[in-house]
């Protein structure tokens, strides 16, 4: 019974926590082209539902402005009924060789809620983190009754809260990196 037995799953738990809010605020959209707007989006492609980036070629030639080129010429009505279909908001424009997604400016009540949606991604890491930390302490307080000496359980304690608090700090940079690149007209 070692204290890093119950830290270094309680670590990996708040690693896993951040990469999955960075993830999420990855499909955020913030008013600049982003490919990853498209990842949630499937397609039927000869019967099985695909990401748009599996039968199409998705590119951003400007900031406001993402191409997507099917791989084959039946895939165009796919793509654009997945796209109107998805929660994206934004209607695809087809020229016959290249589908246009034209990413509109937000507005400020949108960005707002662009925030709030951000902030509760923000919280839902925070609550993953502070679960990973009580995980922990619990397991080295039980430990403690299996014969670990009580300063090895107060001191993995204290890396325990290190772990917490450079994970929450991290967090909330995420975030604000989000919410600036959100606001930011």
């Amino acid at each position: 019974m070692e204290p890093s037995d119950y830290l270094n799953p309680a670590e990996e738990k708040m690693e896993l926590a951040v990469a999955y809010l960075d993830e999420a605020l990855a499909h955020i959209r913030a008013g600049k082209a982003n490919p990853k707007i498209l990842d949630g989006i499937r397609v039927e492609y000869y019967g099985s539902a695909m990401p748009i980036s599996q039968v199409a070629n998705v590119a951003v030639p400007d900031a406001r402005t993402i191409t997507i080129t099917p791989w084959e010429k039946a895939m165009f009505k796919e793509i654009e009924k997945a796209i109107i279909n998805s929660e994206l908001g934004i209607t695809p424009e087809n020229n016959g060789e290249v589908i246009r997604l034209c990413i509109p400016p937000l507005t400020e009540e949108r960005r707002k809620s662009l925030v709030k949606q951000s902030k509760a991604e923000a919280e839902t890491a925070k609550v993953s983190v502070r679960n990973a930390r009580r995980d922990a302490i619990d397991g080295l307080k039980k430990a403690v009754k299996q014969g670990m000496s009580e300063d090895v359980e107060k001191d993995a304690e204290v890396q325990a809260q290190k772990l917490h608090d450079r994970y929450l700090k991290k967090i909330d940079d995420l975030f604000a990196a989000k919410e600036k690149e959100i606001l930011t007209v």
